[in-house]
């Protein structure tokens, strides 16, 4: 089996990574982790992934005159570590429309809602601020509009009440963990197309609180 040679973005602690780095050691993931990078040489996730046999490299977005200056750096580090697909897990930087189409149907994005709900920052307090009773997480494709590429998997929660933002995105963050490494094998597999803006293909076994491509909640 060719594994796919596989980067992990991140800008902070990379708690996803841990999860991504964590399902790519099993020996049938169609996916290897071989890089993280990042916009911070300081970002706490690179020494996580040093200590767990990952290279890493950072490139430091505030020296470049613009976004697509610092978007051809992030290309050469990728294209040097022969990189064939890319997971964002709390990247913090908005790409252009000339990085993305680099990496069209190879890039994922986990996203703490449930997509197209909430689009963009502060989920959590806007999800308790509308009272929404279920709340979630998107494993989607990127696309040049923001938290708009087709989805690959999600997963919902409850919104209990007495909960604050801290609370309900850790009930959140725990499956984010879940459906992120669920995706990453869906896509690295194969097993899962994108045709116009949805995400078509076979689905494995999961629990009631996963809600993957072309399905109802099972």
């Amino acid at each position: 089996m060719t594994r796919l040679r596989t980067a992990i973005l991140i800008s902070g602690r990379g708690s996803n990574m841990d999860a991504l780095i964590a399902a790519a050691r099993a020996p049938d993931f169609p996916a290897e982790i071989v890089l993280v990078l990042s916009n911070r040489a300081d970002a706490p996730g690179l020494a996580k992934a040093k200590a767990a046999g990952v290279a890493v490299a950072a490139v430091d977005h505030k020296i470049y005159a613009g976004r697509e200056e610092f978007e051809r750096s992030l290309q050469l580090v990728l294209e040097t570590h022969r990189i064939d697909f890319i997971c964002l897990a709390g990247f913090m930087r908005l790409f252009t429309p000339w990085f993305i189409n680099q990496w069209r149907g190879r890039m994922l994005n986990i996203h703490p809602a449930l997509l197209p709900s909430y689009r963009g920052l502060h989920t959590h307090e806007r999800a308790l601020a509308d009272g929404v009773k279920i709340h979630g997480c998107t494993a989607h494709f990127v696309v040049p509009e923001m938290d708009e590429g087709p989805i690959v998997a999600q997963a919902a929660v409850p919104v209990l009440d007495g909960d604050t933002p801290e609370t309900l995105g850790a009930r959140v963050l725990s499956q984010e963990h879940v459906i992120y490494p669920l995706a990453l094998r869906l896509a690295a597999s194969g097993a899962v197309r994108i045709e116009g803006n949805r995400v078509l293909g076979a689905l494995p076994a999961c629990d009631d609180r996963l809600i993957a491509p072309s399905a109802t909640p099972f």
